[in-house]
């Protein structure tokens, strides 16, 4: 009776594993293939450059004031020194809280990542749910992420139907 069971419970396994389907793809290379992607990523790359320029100005006004503050710390009174060092805080907060604001996790460059590149990333998710949804796929894994493939079929990389759902 227990191998009765036993061949039961294999072969119930084995049929199961068998009607599972698999796929991959890869969100990468579906992106660099979306013109409205590479346009949004220089946009930001664009953004991000000439904020960080902006950032690193404010912080060589910092530099610039510390410098001079140490050439004319000795001719400065007790109050004179106060008062500069508190300029010099006071500017170097200023310019943290601009990157904090620009680069911080809800800063600027976050929301603007959002705006532009999200819809096309909801985009590819939606092919993907279609084309698994089509082919009764039961996992689609995406070949780009931190996912280790040891190995993967190209047969089953369906990249390119993806980007065909999507019209590109």
């Amino acid at each position: 009776m227990k191998k009765i069971l036993l061949i039961l419970a294999v072969s119930f396994l084995a049929t199961t594993t068998q009607a599972q389907k698999f796929a991959y793809v890869d969100t990468d290379y579906i992106l660099n293939k979306i013109p409205d992607f590479k346009q949004a990523q220089d946009k930001l790359d664009a953004l991000s450059a000439d904020w960080q320029k902006e950032i690193e100005n404010k912080y060589a006004d910092v530099e610039q004031m510390y410098r001079t503050y140490q050439q004319e710390q000795v001719l400065l009174t007790d109050e004179m020194k106060v008062k500069r060092e508190d300029a010099i805080i006071k500017k170097e907060t200023a310019a943290k809280n601009l990157q904090q604001k620009y680069f911080g996790p809800e800063g600027e460059l976050y929301i603007k990542r959002q705006e532009l590149i999200k819809p096309i990333q909801d985009k590819i998710y939606d092919a993907i749910q279609q084309l698994a949804a089509n082919n009764k796929y039961a996992i689609v894994f995406d070949s780009s992420s931190d996912l280790i493939m040891i190995y993967k079929n190209n047969n089953l990389d369906k990249s390119d139907k993806v980007l065909d759902l999507m019209g590109y």
